[in-house]
């Protein structure tokens, strides 16, 4: 029997079985390009924002940092780092940046760490659900598809298995669709899983590097600084100059 033969001497259980199955693959294969795509860009993203932002770093040139964050919006590195600079920068341009507000800072980093994380984990319970209840699904249809075999040679009062082989062959391909869609599924949320964890590793890392810059300024019996110094400086000078 040809697979159209099959479909065609299905029960309206099994092809609802199908049409189920069906269903999740479409959802999870569009969750698996969405996803792929939108990790894609964020990594291209982040490979050019890095190495600006570490120069623009050195260089204490923290107002084009932020522009340069700002212009990265799908790296969630350039989110992060971005997010907590703008946080901070009122109090280094009237030159008050103390340790606390380091801490504050770091917390800035926290929650948008926090928020990118829940973007970038959006839909995977959806390939973890598929991974694991298609098999079972299909499953499913496989019993039911066996029983009614069954019932159909106790109908006719046939015996031997060349009288249900057809019944069985029919209930088993809703198995084999079910494991068809289950395999993707589970390879992809390991897969973008793995992803994300490097994402994560790299925010983290970028965002440490960037408290510990900002760590390595503070100093002072006030805990005022080096961002604080240069601002009086350059004020200092600015009302020294004639009019």
């Amino acid at each position: 029997m040809s697979m159209l033969d099959l479909w065609h001497s299905m029960g309206y259980f099994a092809k609802g079985i199908v049409y189920t199955l069906m269903i999740m693959s479409v959802w999870s294969l569009s969750i698996m390009v969405q996803k792929w795509w939108y990790l894609r860009s964020a990594q291209n993203q982040t490979r050019k924002f890095a190495p600006e932002f570490s120069q623009f770093l050195e260089e204490d040139n923290l107002t084009e940092a932020i522009k340069l964050a700002e212009s990265f919006k799908k790296s969630q590195v350039a989110v992060v780092l971005g997010g907590a600079l703008e946080e901070i920068r009122p109090l280094i341009q009237d030159g008050s940046v103390t340790v606390a507000d380091i801490n504050s800072a770091e917390r800035a980093v926290e929650r948008e760490m926090l928020m990118q994380i829940v973007l970038m984990k959006r839909g995977l319970a959806m390939l973890a659900t598929t991974g694991a209840t298609a098999p079972f699904v299909g499953l499913l249809g496989t019993t039911m598809g066996v029983v009614n075999a069954f019932q159909g040679m106790a109908a006719g009062g046939g015996g031997g298995i060349s009288s249900i082989a057809a019944g069985i062959s029919e209930a088993l391909i809703t198995t084999a669709f079910g494991l068809l869609v289950a395999i993707p599924a589970v390879w992809a949320f390991n897969y973008f899983q793995t992803k994300i964890d490097n994402v994560m590793a790299e925010m983290t890392y970028s965002s440490k590097e960037m408290i510990d810059y900002l760590i390595k300024g503070v100093s002072g019996e006030f805990g005022r600084s080096r961002f604080t110094r240069e601002f009086n400086t350059a004020a200092q000078n600015a009302g020294k100059s004639p009019v």
